[in-house]
């Protein structure tokens, strides 16, 4: 099953994708659950489908992030192993867990425009193609062996980064406002398969600039989940990116930074492709 946040009737909503369309949540469930993430905290994700109307256009949509208003964004740093962008040159693998978090803000949904940086900021405007795993069943001090079993699903991320701003501190060079993107939508774990064997590949202007797969994460997301939930309870809705392979534009020799009208698009196989244009300054 596929499952997506979007416009209907100009107003937030969210249903299900299938090749017909999109299908919106009828209204009473909207009314009862606003948002996909109301609805998953309280109702089983297989009853979606049943409480759909007709199918929508995709290409009439106004997408928005999946889960527009996640209770927490969680991101592994360091997690492939590359040259780190902001110094250029290559780090050992990290002995734990690295983490940060992003704010709702910060990112848009499929198709909408990223917000191209102002000032100097605009001069180190960075790409991160990544795997997303969503949360479905909550859990605390969850074991690495069950923790595959409280994802709900899988989705692809842009996680914009401004490069020049990380030296400053990582949370200001990953909280720029619009500077990144997930979605279309989230494809439940039945259908997505193993994370591991998940291709992934970023393209700017159609050059391929990333290119790997799950299987290359130096911590593999039921680690990741462990961790985290050894720090605080993870919800339903809550969302895990997993970190970015080589291939960024900080990690090349010329830098190849973000521009206005570049296109960006992330593609997780199994999963879908998102893709976003940078808008001007």
């Amino acid at each position: 099953m596929r499952l997506a946040s979007f416009l209907v009737d100009g107003a937030p909503g969210y249903g299900v994708i299938t090749e017909a369309g999109a299908h919106p949540a009828l209204p009473a469930l909207r009314a009862a659950c606003p948002t996909l993430r109301d609805y998953l905290r309280t109702r089983p994700v297989a009853d979606l489908s049943g409480q759909c109307g007709a199918a929508l256009p995709l290409d009439s949509l106004v997408w928005l992030p999946p889960i527009p208003e996640p209770g927490k964004i969680l991101c592994a740093g360091m997690n492939y192993r590359k040259p780190y962008p902001v110094d250029g040159v290559p780090t050992p693998d990290p002995g734990h867990v690295v983490l940060f978090s992003r704010h709702p803000q910060t990112l848009v949904g499929h198709g909408a425009p990223l917000e191209m940086p102002q000032g100097s900021a605009a001069e180190s405007f960075d790409f991160e193609g990544e795997i997303v795993a969503v949360i479905g069943r909550p859990g605390r001090h969850i074991a690495p062996e069950a923790a595959l079993g409280h994802v709900l699903g899988y989705s692809a991320m842009n996680e914009g980064s401004v490069r020049g701003w990380m030296k400053h501190s990582v949370h200001a060079g990953k909280n720029f406002h619009a500077s990144g993107s997930w979605g279309p939508w989230i494809t439940t774990a039945d259908e997505a398969g193993d994370i591991a064997g998940m291709s992934l590949q970023t393209r700017v202007n159609g050059t391929l600039m990333q290119s790997d797969s799950g299987a290359g994460m130096i911590f593999g997301l039921a680690e990741l989940i462990a961790y985290i939930s050894h720090i605080q309870p993870l919800e339903a809705g809550d969302i895990i990116a997993t970190g970015s392979p080589d291939g960024t534009g900080g990690s090349r020799t010329p830098p190849a930074f973000l521009r206005p009208g570049d296109r960006v698009a992330v593609t997780v196989g199994g999963v879908g492709t998102l893709e976003n244009s940078v808008g001007a300054s």
